[in-house]
């Protein structure tokens, strides 16, 4: 195959396999990619799903319930595997070859900087035209597949859903991405337990220059601390979104809460808004942990805010509304106390201190956020004998600079290749 055939064979990949797209349940997806695929010299592509709580790579088939044929692991581990190492660091790496002649390769799929599984692709070749093939039919499947997600019950059972408590489903639908990053910001979080969660929360969104940032957790281990949380982003959203301010959100969320449960329910939380022309941060506490701001990558500090009252308590009192100045690089890290006080029983807690030390530590080392936050957690079940008695969120926000800058740097913190 010549180059210019291969090259008209990509472009046949993509946009035919897009227009497919359009019409196709997230089910169709595998059978679709095989049969477009091969114009551009890839021979076997077999597309892999993380679940929710990032510990396991399931394979996407036709139908829930299709055992996979021709050898296919059903599952992979991500902790001690090469395709693990791939999703964990976002490389595509080298896998077995399948057969003298052939090629494979471990391909992350990427929605921005949202880990959502990998490819095992199968090419003849080993150049750059097929390395660049392998990463575009990356970002279109993955593409695919975020825009079909939110409407399959496959997508839900594949990835862990079926297991989860009715308070989870409402909360991971409601939650946004796990990754974001631009010029300005990287931001990353992580929420355990994925299935069981009942009254953790966090929120995340760009407007203009100004990042707003928002964590909760609501009272209680049930039903009703999830609609609390949920009660609360709603109400969170709906007042930032006319741009009132962080007080009169707070007020709002308040007066949304104590309506519906009448003070019998109740919420600690931050609400924050970082200027990225600045560094400027704004925010407010509500009964909750202070933020933690770690600068050069060792040096940590609590920021100080005189607590508010928690949210839905219905008492009318003003919280107050504090300022910080960031310095470029500075990382602020929200978090809830299923964190800090996990513990075994009978034993010690996690700790401030070990979790401000396990952050530090996975930072000297390099590693991409995502993957220092997936490590936290397991950590901290680890503490736990692999079972929180609350929710341990953490949300961690690194301000980049004051001025948009190459997104080389956001890349490199999520663990991707530069542009």
């Amino acid at each position: 195959m010549t180059d210019r055939s291969r090259e008209s064979g990509s472009r046949r990949l993509l946009g035919e396999l897009l227009a497919a797209s359009h019409l196709m349940p997230l089910e169709m997806l595998p059978a679709a990619v095989a049969e477009h695929a091969a114009c551009a010299g890839i021979d076997q592509v077999v597309i892999y799903l993380a679940d929710v709580r990032r510990r396991v790579l399931r394979r996407l088939t036709a139908e829930a319930t299709e055992r996979p044929a021709g050898g296919e692991p059903e599952e992979l581990k991500v902790e001690g595997t090469v395709p693990g190492r791939a999703y964990q660091y976002g490389e595509v790496l080298p896998a077995a070859p399948a057969e003298p002649g052939r090629h494979q390769w471990w391909v992350p799929l990427l929605d921005g900087t949202e880990r959502i599984g990998l490819l095992r692709v199968t090419t003849a070749t080993d150049d750059a035209r097929a390395r660049e093939d392998m990463k575009l039919l990356s970002a279109l499947v993955a593409l695919i597949v975020v825009s079909k997600r939110d409407y399959s019950d496959a997508f839900a059972r594949l990835v862990g859903s079926e297991a989860m408590t009715i308070a989870a489903e409402m909360q991971w639908r409601l939650m946004p991405q796990t990754s974001y990053a631009d010029g300005r910001v990287a931001i990353s979080a992580v929420m355990e337990p994925a299935l069981e969660i009942s009254g953790d929360a966090y929120d995340y969104a760009t407007d203009g220059p100004t990042v707003v940032l928002a964590v909760f957790d609501a009272m209680g281990h049930d039903t009703a601390a999830g609609l609390t949380a949920n009660l609360a982003l709603g109400a969170c959203r709906n007042a930032r979104r006319r741009r009132v301010g962080l007080l009169q959100t707070g007020r709002r969320i308040d007066e949304v809460l104590v309506e519906q449960f009448h003070g019998a329910r109740y919420t600690t939380g931050i609400l924050a808004e970082l200027d990225t022309r600045s560094g400027e941060l704004h925010w407010v506490t509500y009964g909750h942990h202070p933020p933690l701001v770690i600068r050069g990558g060792r040096w940590t500090t609590h920021l100080r805010c005189p607590p508010g009252l928690p949210l839905g308590m219905g008492l009318g009192l003003e919280a107050t509304l504090c300022r910080e100045q960031l310095q470029p690089g500075d990382r602020l890290v929200f978090y809830t106390d299923g964190i800090t006080e996990a513990r075994r029983p009978g034993g010690r807690e996690f700790g401030l201190t070990r979790f401000v030390d396990f952050l530090v530590r996975q930072h000297a080392d390099g590693l991409p956020v995502p993957e220092t936050l997936r490590r936290l957690i397991r950590a901290v079940m680890a503490h736990h004998d692999g079972h929180l008695q609350d929710d341990a969120t953490v949300l961690l926000c690194e301000w980049l600079g004051p001025v948009p800058g190459p997104t080389d740097q956001a890349a490199a913190l999520m663990g991707l290749p530069s542009t």
